[in-house]
């Protein structure tokens, strides 16, 4: 009872071949009902399958112009075998409909003839009349039993579809011709963004003027209400790229998504139009209104033919208010682009219901294909037309390919609806078969059956799709090994001792590297962490320490009101300035180290490509991370509790106080010598030996100066401002000598003056001081020898120590963990972000390694459908 479907292996899984190894026939066989029982039950399997096979034959490519399907000769013996079933009385209606059209032509002529039989004219009009009438009535018998035998098809082939889908031995199922085919263009068009002519590989381009009807088209050809519908606005705004394959079920999906839209459920389709429409608007970019960016998606379905069609914008001839002025030619590029592919197939859609003149896509096909080879002209909303344009003689010219400055291999009408946008397929295309059984184009012959409605489209352009891929996707493959070729040669000859990693390669090559080195920061000695936060946590706060607290400090008369105003001072320092200032230290501090890690050359191994990469990252990383804000408040404790400690327990910490007590005095010192040589110029010597000169108000600064030593010489206890008096006196005494000088001169002068007598006092001080900590441990009774200011000293160093110990403490702890997890976020949003990797990976090295990548995989993808392609033949 089993059919044969030997014919028919590409579609029957290979455990039905190897069915007798897993199941035991015999057995089956026993328990199954007689013969006669069973054979009252099944159908007609022989009948079917002599169909199928003789179906065949009735779809063979026409020359241009004609049916995509037609009868194949048969001799006398074959009509016997012809005539059983459907299939006879099918091929002799096709008979009757040849010989009807014969009489017609003949009547015909003998109607036009001579004026002399102008007494039978009423006759043989009748007869004519007649002839069509019947002619019609063939034409349409014939329609329905066609579409009878495409139904038993397409029953069957979902029959055995769904069979093979939920097969008890699950495998993996093989690409479909047509999948694997998209795959290439999918992989190309990522490879060749910009359209160059090395893509020559068919698909169907479906243009036309804006609202003409393409969509619609589409959508009658996909069997699905699958795109954005408005009214009158424009809808595509980017290509869209359709795979229609055959499948047991009717549905969608995106090529970088998992998710099915079930077609035959409403909720489906409304959320696929919604995500297309949502696509089409995040390609456009900001300023644009369309975008060349193609939005890639499959559709299967029972009873689809196979093909690859890209839909594109509508072409218009006017930019309205709303749009980008170069809207009209962003949509000719792209349709360009497109079209001057050689082997692309032009589907022509134009508007039925419009003056043909007001056509703009005419003229661009025409450009484009001008001997119209590869070129297919649909005219819709044919309803329409024949209800509003007054002479029907002008669709036929149309049609005929007469009336536009274009030729084409086919013609086709076609009705896509009554303009209602909730309409189903099913209901469009039973509207679309009743228009045209009544129409008078038909019956009057000003259109042939053939011509007419998207079923016979949908199989012309099929057809002439495979044709085309046939012809030219071998000498793709080729052109793709040659450039493979030259590709291969060119990094040989380049980078001989590298090897070809990609984009993607060498990210995860830098980024395993970025992460060693994250985890290099945490290996950073403690020593390590506290020496460069107290040193850079001093150099932050030494000039506060200097000048307001020790310096005004130092002005007092006596040590208790010396200590009094530096426990007032760093009270409020630490109140309000120091805790802050820290954690800003320990945040720089661990910014420095981690750019340090990222950045430092790795001696021979170092590869440049990833600096920019490694950049990037650090900036991310550290803009991500957020000191902890409780760090603040525990530090704040633990600093005022340092600086309150006043008690030096040894000898070994007082010299260490007056060491970095010198250290700070002498580096003030220093600057403020740099300071006064800049204001006054140029010494004696360097002026003979480079030949420098002072200038005047550098003249008038030393004059000022010397005036100035002079007065402190006299008074060296002098305070830290000059009196009124004393301006005065230093001023007229610089203008005796013919010297005018500002008193806010002499003031910015005394400040430095005084300021480098105040820091060599305190440094003979503190070097008198080395020998005072057994005073220190008496408290300096019965002794002229105070040294407060270095215990002020300790209590800033001990303090520093504190908090740096503290801040490494946090950073080792805390800190250095959150930003090695901000950094792994960092890589993870990169690596998903391919416009990223393109803008920090890049060089010629970069790009010929993707280069190389593209080409092989397509060259492989190719290859495997050729080989396809041949099993298939």
């Amino acid at each position: 009872m089993i059919p044969d479907l030997s014919d028919y292996k590409w579609i029957v899984p290979d455990i039905v071949w190897e069915i007798d190894e897993y199941i035991d026939l015999e057995k089956i066989r026993k328990a199954l009902p007689n013969s006669e029982d069973l054979a009252k039950l099944a159908p007609d399997f022989d009948k079917i399958v002599e169909s199928l096979s003789l179906l065949k034959d009735f779809f063979t490519t026409g020359s241009p112009g004609e049916t995509a399907f037609r009868a194949t000769d048969h001799g006398s013996e074959g009509d016997k075998h012809y005539r059983k079933g459907l299939l006879g009385e099918l091929i002799l209606l096709q008979q009757q409909i040849q010989e009807h059209e014969e009489e017609a032509r003949r009547a015909a002529g003998q109607y036009n003839t001579s004026y002399a039989q102008q007494k039978r004219k009423v006759t043989d009009k009748e007869k004519i009349d007649q002839l069509q009438e019947e002619l019609l009535h063939t034409q349409l018998k014939y329609q329905r039993i066609l579409e009878r035998l495409e139904k038993e098809n397409k029953e069957l082939r979902k029959l055995v579809l769904q069979k093979d889908d939920k097969g008890i031995h699950h495998r993996k199922l093989k690409k479909s011709l047509i999948d694997m085919y998209s795959e290439v263009l999918d992989v190309l068009s990522d490879y060749d963004a910009s359209y160059n002519t090395q893509d020559h590989l068919p698909r169907v381009v479906v243009v036309g003027d804006q609202s003409a009807g393409k969509t619609s088209v589409l959508e009658m050809i996909a069997q699905a209400r699958i795109f954005p519908r408005g009214s009158g606005e424009m809808m595509t705004r980017s290509p869209v790229k359709v795979t229609l394959s055959e499948g047991p079920h009717h549905v969608a999906l995106f090529k970088d998504s998992s998710r099915e839209f079930d077609l035959t459920k409403e909720e489906d389709l409304a959320a696929l139009r919604h995500e297309i429409e949502l696509r089409m608007r995040k390609n456009v970019k900001e300023g644009c209104t369309v975008s060349p960016e193609t939005i890639s998606l499959n559709v299967k379905g029972p009873g689809l033919q196979r093909m690859v069609l890209v839909d594109l914008p509508g072409v218009i001839n006017t930019v309205t208010s709303g749009m980008a002025p170069d809207t009209k030619e962003t949509i000719f590029s792209i349709s360009k682009a497109y079209m001057q592919n050689p082997n692309a197939i032009i589907l022509c859609i134009q508007d039925g219901s419009v003056d043909a003149e007001r056509s703009i896509v005419t003229d661009l096909v025409s450009q484009m294909d001008p001997h119209g080879r590869r070129t297919i002209f649909v005219l819709t909303k044919v309803d329409l037309a024949e209800k509003n344009v007054a002479s029907p003689s002008r669709i036929q010219q149309i049609i005929e390919g007469k009336l536009f400055p274009m030729k084409a291999l086919g013609y086709f009408a076609v009705v896509t609806g009554k303009g209602n946008s909730s309409e189903s397929i099913e209901a469009i295309r039973e509207y679309e078969e009743e228009f045209f059984e009544n129409s008078k184009l038909l019956k009057t012959s000003m259109l042939k059956a053939h011509q007419v409605t998207t079923r016979n489209l949908s199989l012309a352009v099929s057809d002439c799709f495979w044709k085309m891929v046939r012809e030219s996707v071998e000498q793709q493959a080729d052109s793709f090994k040659a450039t493979r070729f030259n590709l291969e040669t060119e990094w040989k000859n380049n980078y001989p001792r590298l090897r070809e990693l990609d984009r993607n390669e060498l990210f995860e090559k830098a980024k395993n590297e970025i992460l060693d080195e994250v985890i290099s920061l945490s290996q950073v000695t403690p020593k390590h962490w506290e020496e460069i936060l107290q040193q850079s946590l001093w150099e932050r706060v030494s000039t506060h320490v200097i000048e307001n607290i020790y310096l005004p400090a130092a002005q007092t008369m006596n040590s208790g009101t010396f200590n009094t105003t530096v426990d007032i001072k760093l009270k409020q320092w630490t109140d309000k300035q120091l805790p802050n200032k820290a954690v800003e230290v320990a945040w720089e501090t661990l910014q420095e180290e981690f750019s340090r890690f990222m950045t430092e050359p790795k001696g021979k191994e170092h590869d440049d490509i990833f600096d920019k990469l490694k950049e990037a990252v650090k900036e991310e990383s550290i803009k991500r991370h957020k000191w902890n804000d409780f760090a603040e408040d525990s530090l704040r404790v633990i600093q005022h509790n340092a600086l309150e400690d006043r008690s030096i327990s040894d000898k070994q910490q007082w010299d260490a106080a007056i060491y970095f007590m010198e250290e700070a005095l002498q580096a003030r010192l220093k600057d403020t010598e740099n300071t006064i040589e800049n204001m006054i110029g140029p010494d004696w010597k360097k002026r003979w030996l480079y030949w420098k000169n002072r200038t005047q108000e550098q003249f008038v600064h030393n004059e000022t100066k010397n005036e100035l030593e002079k007065m402190l010489k006299c008074t060296e206890e002098h305070p830290a401002y000059l009196a009124s008096d004393e301006i005065t006196t230093v001023r007229k005494n610089l203008e005796s000598r013919g010297v005018e000088v500002d008193p806010s001169l002499i003031k910015d002068t005394w400040h430095q003056v005084y300021r480098r007598h105040f820091l060599k006092t305190a440094l003979n001080h503190c070097n008198l001081c080395r020998r005072g900590f057994y005073y220190y441990q008496r408290h300096f009774v019965d002794s002229e020898l105070e040294c407060n200011d270095v215990v002020l000293f300790w209590r800033i160093q001990r303090m520093l120590a504190i908090t740096a110990n503290t801040l490494r403490q946090q950073l080792t702890n805390t800190e250095v963990r959150r930003l090695e997890k901000n950094v792994k976020e960092v890589l993870e949003d990169f690596a998903e972000d391919s416009e990223k990797k393109v803008q920090l990976l890049t060089g010629k090295r970069v790009q010929l390694a993707e280069d190389l990548k593209k080409v092989r995989e397509i060259q492989e993808k190719l290859d495997a459908f050729i080989e396809a392609l041949h099993q298939e033949k």
